[in-house]
């Protein structure tokens, strides 16, 4: 029999991978989201997680087999983060309680899990890398853990098995999301090009000579259909990254390649993206009128500041993956790969020159 999935976050960079590799695998696909996605193979489902009442309105005639947490509201202050998408989680599982279908809940937060919070990022006493699902929760607030606690305690009540899914940053497109290091990339690359800049990198000495990893939306979107789908991951947090390692040094010359630019020799100084981009709206307007680009607005497309705390932490981050490799998921992706393929999509879809 045909399962359905609920996924929301339907319009996210994990959650629009993971609808299209459901819809491929022969899911039948409720894709929730504040507004349509019009993507193929997925039926659309409105409304907005901070509206209890709508929320539960929109779902009350859901009866899905798996539901799929891939989505998350920024708020001012790490309390606010905690109450907002905790009452995210909860909503939606009580939402669908009362149908009593759902037999498996898939959680995705991040490697936030083990650095902590925007408030406390990489700082204070961290676990050491590479990064293992053992490592006790840090001695901090953190949303991670809340959105968690949820899906613990709604489990325990409702008898469904869980999984939680810890990717490093993660490769994909989406227009108007706030964690999208690709088509930010994408964007600064096609402004220096645009402005003759350098093609400067913007992070810290660590990140440039330190090792590091990614994860791709659609490795990503394998590892979350396997967990929901494999009795020995049940009840189960893994990490997902794409199984390679890079250094920054290396990886940035690839991508300056790949868009006809000479890299800038870095010289050790932090440089951040929300300074290099700070007065680049006008340019790419022009830039997007001049080319025909279907987003005018950069700030649909960028998010410096994200870009920024991925590439400018202290530490050196890798993430291990044997915990899912010992249980049988063999995914494995190229990380320069997966930004070629996007940077790829970007450009046919007019959303990058």
């Amino acid at each position: 029999m045909t399962k359905t999935a609920l996924v929301v976050g339907a319009s996210g960079i994990a959650g629009g991978a993971l609808s299209a590799e459901l819809a491929a695998d022969g899911w039948s696909v409720l894709g929730l989201s504040r507004r349509p996605t019009g993507q193929t193979g997925v039926v659309p489902v409105v409304a907005d997680l901070h509206d209890p009442v709508a929320t539960h309105a929109a779902l009350a005639d859901v009866r899905p087999d798996a539901v799929f947490f891939t989505t998350w509201a920024r708020q001012d202050s790490e309390a606010e983060n905690i109450r907002v998408n905790a009452a995210m989680v909860r909503t939606v599982l009580d939402a669908v309680r009362p149908a009593a279908s759902v037999s498996h809940v898939a959680l995705v937060t991040g490697l936030k899990h083990y650095l902590g919070p925007f408030e406390a990022y990489g700082q204070g006493t961290l676990p050491q890398t590479p990064f293992r699902e053992t490592q006790p929760r840090l001695d901090v607030d953190n949303f991670y853990y809340a959105q968690e606690d949820e899906v613990f305690a709604a489990a325990q009540r409702d008898g469904f098995r869980w999984s939680v899914h810890r990717p490093h940053t993660i490769i994909g497109k989406a227009v108007g999301n706030a964690m999208n290091m690709g088509t930010t990339l994408a964007a600064y690359a096609s402004l220096c090009r645009e402005t003759g800049r350098p093609f400067r990198f913007p992070g810290s000495a660590a990140q440039w000579n330190g090792l590091t990893d990614m994860t791709s939306a659609s490795q990503l979107a394998r590892h979350l259909i396997w967990a929901a789908t494999t009795p020995a991951a049940a009840d189960q947090a893994f990490n997902v990254v794409n199984g390679d390692v890079f250094r920054w040094s290396w990886m940035w010359g690839r991508i300056a390649d790949w868009f006809g630019l000479a890299p800038a020799a870095f010289d050790g100084a932090t440089l951040p993206l929300e300074v290099q981009m700070a007065n680049d709206q006008d340019v790419w307007r022009r830039l997007a009128a001049r080319e025909g680009l279907a987003e005018p607005e950069l700030v649909r497309l960028a998010s410096p500041w994200h870009t920024d705390a991925d590439l400018g932490r202290p530490i050196e981050v890798v993430t291990d993956m044997g915990k899912s490799r010992s249980l049988g998921f063999t995914g494995y992706e190229q990380t320069d790969a997966a930004f070629f393929a996007l940077f790829e999509q970007l450009r046919a879809e007019r959303l990058i020159p």
